[in-house]
């Protein structure tokens, strides 16, 4: 009886924490429970580290775009193109930017997601992932540049294909549909 007892207790004592962390409240999340998640994943500051890592990304392409067109870029360009980045990313209204997210987050996610959420983040592994979010997406958003550049040149490519045909078609059609000229 007292090992039955003992493994009741032992079984509790461990499954305990993960009940603690399951809520099932699906009421309707508040702006104060969404600000709750945005304060303990810390969005504010990883919104900050995204647009430096989108930053470093435009100034990469901004670079290979200069490489490219050098001949016909003044050499202030990439400086004058990275200080306007830097300019519009330093201003960026974060705030009024987390504000207008709060009603998506609401109408996404109930109380018990929020505080579930925030429990998970309050782990050693949650707290691990807020801490390499930063560096992982700076990674990958570096390993994803080149292949964006190349599809951004492929649908530039068949953009101005696509234009230059539209054009010629409309040339031919009103040339056609004008009446001849009789002399």
């Amino acid at each position: 009886m007292k090992r039955l007892v003992f493994a009741v207790a032992v079984t509790l004592l461990l499954t305990w924490p993960s009940l603690a962390q399951t809520s099932t409240d699906d009421s309707p999340a508040t702006k104060e429970d969404v600000q709750r998640y945005f304060q303990i994943v810390k969005s504010h500051d990883l919104m900050k580290k995204v647009m430096a890592s989108m930053a470093q990304g435009i100034q990469q392409m901004t670079h290979e775009q200069y490489v490219k067109h050098q001949n016909e870029l003044s050499a202030g360009y990439e400086a004058k193109m990275n200080a306007m980045m830097e300019d519009m990313f330093s201003n960026m209204p974060m705030d009024e930017m987390m504000d207008a997210m709060i009603p998506a987050y609401q109408k996404h996610l109930t109380r018990g997601d929020i505080d579930n959420i925030v429990a998970f983040y309050s782990t050693p592994t949650g707290a691990k992932v807020l801490r390499e979010m930063p560096a992982m997406l700076a990674e990958a958003m570096q390993e994803m540049m080149p292949i964006m550049t190349k599809y951004m040149d492929t649908v530039q490519t068949r953009l101005k294909k696509e234009t230059d045909t539209m054009i010629a078609e409309a040339k031919k059609s009103s040339s056609s549909n004008s009446p001849a000229a009789h002399n």
